[in-house]
């Protein structure tokens, strides 16, 4: 997505992860859970750029498992994780060691219903 007018302003971090939206709905998804909990998606933010593979703390933060544990971006095949926001909301994300980038492609402050 091409930044427009109005957009907010961001810069790729100067070491870690870079963080990107895979779909228009995660960017949609993204922008609705900064406006209900700012500072747990700060708190994502930091932990995907940082560590997007960290086992730390298993309950907010974990690989899925069995068919959601991988999926195709781009012609390979990656890792899909998922970080609990809040107790409903989510952020689904892929991530490739080779470019050091984490794809957002869910975010929702509501459950996704492929889980459930």
């Amino acid at each position: 997505m091409s930044p427009k007018k109005g957009d907010r302003v961001s810069v790729p971090p100067l070491s870690g992860w870079n963080v990107i939206h895979g779909t228009t709905e995660a960017a949609t998804g993204w922008e609705e859970l900064c406006r209900v909990a700012l500072p747990n998606a700060h708190r994502c933010l930091e932990a995907l750029r940082t560590d997007p593979l960290s086992r730390a703390n298993w309950n907010r933060q974990h690989q899925l498992r069995g068919r959601h544990a991988t999926r195709e971006w781009k012609g390979s095949e990656l890792e899909q994780w998922e970080y609990e926001i809040t107790s409903g909301g989510r952020v689904r994300y892929l991530v490739s060691p080779d470019t050091s980038t984490v794809i957002l492609v869910y975010a929702s402050p509501r459950h996704p219903k492929d889980t459930e």
